[in-house]
């Protein structure tokens, strides 16, 4: 007779399948040919693609690929139907985001099964995670349109917003996007993923359902044409896309210059780190739900294992054993662990990177999983002994592959983290919370989760640093990404001044060839002659010369990054002590007042110079005042433990400045970031820079650390080029007044997607702090950062 253990280890998982009778009968009931939902109602079918089971590639439906023309009718009803959502008020729009969250969960079954069929991904994930964070946006996103007047009174919403999601979470992506958008006010024109549109076509009936007015809500399919015809379209206000970093630089290069408000959420090659000390086994479970979990088809999945050397074998042969009990089956079957990949192209992509890994050498370790026949399926697979170059610890792979190495100690072990052009989450495995909130802000990420993995809540925001995008999902950060300051609207339709100045230039001075009179740029605390030796003549309003200044070039704006990078300890430095030093400035500008004065009044013939001087000391103690304040929050989400947002500096931020306010302008712009921590690589006014190499002996005197603040005249448009373009600068500001010159930068910036906030052709009141100054500038000045630590579990 076997023993108990005997019998325990030969038992197995019986089937338990879902029914998926209510979504085929859904299915039949259209036909199962669907059109697209634009103005509240279906149209004809068009030109027809398919839809099929990723499981068995059978075919579930067949969907209409949107011409231009459908996408013009799409934005036009929504255009149409924008004043009267927005007049319907935020108790209005909440009382309909909340009849969408009911709806979700009265028919949560349906979605569920729907979405398992057209995605691949398991029936326990559709179920308990996708549709529960589904109606739990459309719930917290009604209290903020319920709240809208009170919390975001100095704001209004966007106008019409294109989304474009992918097909790893259909639904879910669906709800992160649309709850936002309605809540602010905005209208939506919305693209689903190719592959999976089905769950998007069935909340196109919740809406009719929900009483969501006509044109607010309109769902075009198709593939990328559909979504190139959206980016390019002028009427749509603001663009919306999750998906690859590829697509997000063509979409970053497409929209330069329109005005278009954008935010992208990218690829990432997250590190899921385990310290010596971490509870082994609590790491190994994490370990599945990051990688494995939908088939390691998501954008955070912790693809990068990073173990600490003194237990690497161990853990390994832990995570080795657990690869071998994950079931891979059945997507509709209760019991299934891992279910089918997206599209037979996927999976070719996966088993090729993989191909790739073993012929560098690399060990190649695959769960010995039972493959059904039919449909798109790739095993667990990890891979140890590849190099930090190799492809597979460098690409996106996006399947259900880990790559393992080894580290010895914390500061290694941020380095491996911080190895890549992505950012956007990471984990880390510590029973030291001393070591886990001294590693998680060094990580350059968007979302670190502590003893966690894959932790998602509406009032959390959730976006990328670098590659993996810019902007923000969920929180207060994700609904301003739906908002424009009222102060906007405000600008004047052009900068107060022409780019170079007034007056006729008169000859220059007998003596300004014999005397050298170039004004030096300012690069790491120290005056710097140009490496070019070339420099140009300033006139003052009059036309009489005043001086010369360097020709800045690639090579000083090389020389000036470096310097930045070098004073990374001012982003280190507590709030305290950079206002202290702002202070400092500030007080040390009131001494020399006069001679500013006179100096802005030789260069520009104002005629009440002292009210900028006095404008540019209030603003010093502005951002002073805020260097201590612009504090972050603690989110409390469902789960049990805390989130804390943290307000992070970018790090080098190039900065070209207005010609209207030189020296208000070069202030208000370099003291919001350099308050939050940032260095930054300024280029003053070109047609008046004296006023901003005057402040060398200000900063030289404030004790501002060396390289905080770098300087480097020249042409504003030769200087963005290269900042724009520049790897080691993470975002460029560019206010002078040139709309070419802006949308240059914006389409430079998307090689490596760099944060941009550029002026266009309008002007900005510097006297205002409404225009330019305030929570608005800082937060172009700074990017959030959630850490999820856990308590009581």
């Amino acid at each position: 007779m076997p023993t108990i253990n005997e019998i325990l280890t030969t038992m197995d998982y019986g089937p338990a399948p879902e029914s998926q009778k209510e979504a085929q009968a859904w299915l039949e009931r259209h036909g199962r040919t669907f059109g697209l939902f634009i103005d509240n109602a279906w149209s004809a079918a068009g030109e027809l693609f398919a839809t099929a089971n990723p499981a068995d590639g059978r075919q579930l439906a067949e969907l209409t690929q949107a011409s231009e023309a459908d996408v013009e009718r799409a934005v036009a009803a929504a255009r149409a139907a924008l004043p009267a959502w927005q007049a319907l008020g935020g108790h209005g729009r909440a009382r309909v985001m909340y009849a969408l969250a009911r709806l979700l969960q009265k028919h949560s079954r349906l979605f569920a099964v729907l979405e398992t069929l057209d995605n691949g991904k398991t029936i326990r994930e559709t179920r308990d995670v996708d549709m529960p964070l589904a109606a739990r946006h459309f719930y917290y996103h009604a209290g903020w349109a319920q709240l809208q007047a009170e919390e975001f009174a100095d704001h209004r919403a966007v106008g019409v917003v294109g989304q474009i999601v992918p097909w790893n979470f259909p639904l879910l992506m669906l709800s992160w996007k649309i709850a936002p958008a309605l809540a602010a006010g905005n209208t939506v024109v919305f693209k689903p993923a190719e592959f999976t549109s089905l769950t998007a076509l069935l909340f196109a009936e919740l809406c009719q359902q929900a009483g969501v007015p006509a044109g607010v809500v309109n769902i075009v399919t198709g593939d990328g044409r559909v979504g190139e015809a959206m980016v390019r379209h002028p009427g749509i206000d603001k663009l919306a896309f999750t998906g690859s970093t590829e697509v997000g630089r063509l979409i970053r290069v497409a929209s330069a210059g329109s005005g278009k408000k954008l935010s992208l959420e990218l690829g990432g090659k997250s590190p899921f780190i385990v310290f010596e000390d971490a509870d082994l086994d609590a790491a190994v479970e994490g370990l599945v739900d990051s990688i494995w979990f939908n088939q390691g088809q998501v954008c955070c999945a912790g693809s990068r294992l990073l173990v600490q050397e003194s237990i690497q074998e161990r853990f390994l042969n832990k995570v080795r054993a657990r690869m071998e009990n994950l079931r891979l089956g059945a997507p509709l079957d209760k019991s299934s662990d891992i279910g089918a990949l997206v599209d037979p192209i996927q999976r070719q992509r996966i088993a090729a990177l993989v191909d790739s890994a073993r012929a560098e050498g690399c060990s190649v370790w695959q769960a010995a999983c039972e493959m059904p026949v039919d449909g798109s399926w790739y095993p667990p697979t990890l891979i140890t002994g590849a190099s930090t170059s190799a492809a597979v610890a460098q690409a996106e792979i996006f399947g259900p592959v880990l790559v393992a190495m080894s580290f010895r100690t914390p500061p290694e072990a941020v380095q491996l983290a911080n190895n890549t052009v992505y950012g956007l989450a990471a984990c880390v495995w510590t029973e030291s919370i001393s070591l886990a909130l001294d590693v998680a802000p060094q990580i350059q990420a968007g979302v670190v989760w502590i003893n966690s993995a894959n932790q998602f809540d509406a009032a959390c925001g959730f976006g990328g640093y670098k590659e993996s995008g810019f902007g923000r999902e969920g929180g207060r950060e994700g609904m301003l990404e739906y908002m424009t300051p009222l102060a906007e609207d405000a600008r004047p339709a052009a900068p107060l001044l022409e780019a170079k100045g007034k007056g006729k230039a008169a000859p220059l001075p007998a003596d300004s060839l014999a005397l050298d009179r170039t004004a030096k740029m300012y690069i790491g605390g120290k005056q710097a002659r140009p490496d070019s030796a070339y420099s140009r003549a300033v006139f003052g309003a009059d036309g009489a010369f005043l001086a010369d200044v360097g020709e800045g070039s690639r090579k000083d704006i090389r020389n000036a990054v470096e310097a930045a990078h070098k004073a990374s300890g001012w982003s280190r430095a507590t709030a305290h002590n950079r206002a202290q030093v702002l202070y400092y400035i500030a007080e040390n500008l009131s001494a020399r007042a006069g001679e500013f004065a006179a100096r802005i009044g030789a260069m520009t013939g104002a005629k009440n110079p002292e009210k900028e001087v006095q404008a540019a000391i209030e603003r010093l103690f502005y951002y002073a005042a805020w260097a201590d304040k612009y504090d972050g929050l603690a989110h409390q989400p469902p789960t049990q433990g805390v989130t804390v947002a943290l307000n992070e500096p970018l790090g080098v931020i190039g900065i070209v400045c207005p010609n209207e306010a030189p020296l208000l302008g070069f202030v208000a712009l370099v003291a919001a970031a350099i308050a939050l921590g940032n260095r930054v690589v300024v280029v003053p006014s070109e047609a008046h820079p004296l006023s901003a190499i005057d402040l060398y002996q200000v900063f030289d005197t404030s004790d501002l650390p060396g390289g905080v603040v770098n300087i480097v005249t020249g042409s504003a448009d030769e200087l963005a080029r290269t900042l724009a373009t520049h790897a080691d600068i993470a975002a460029v500001w560019r206010h002078d007044g040139s709309a070419e010159g802006c949308a240059e930068v914006e389409r430079l910036s998307a090689a490596t997607l760099k944060r941009t906030w550029v002026g266009g052709a309008r002007g900005r009141d510097w006297y205002s702090t409404a225009q330019s100054g305030g929570r608005a500038v800082l937060a172009h000045a700074s990017q959030v950062k959630n850490i999820w630590i856990p308590y009581g579990v």
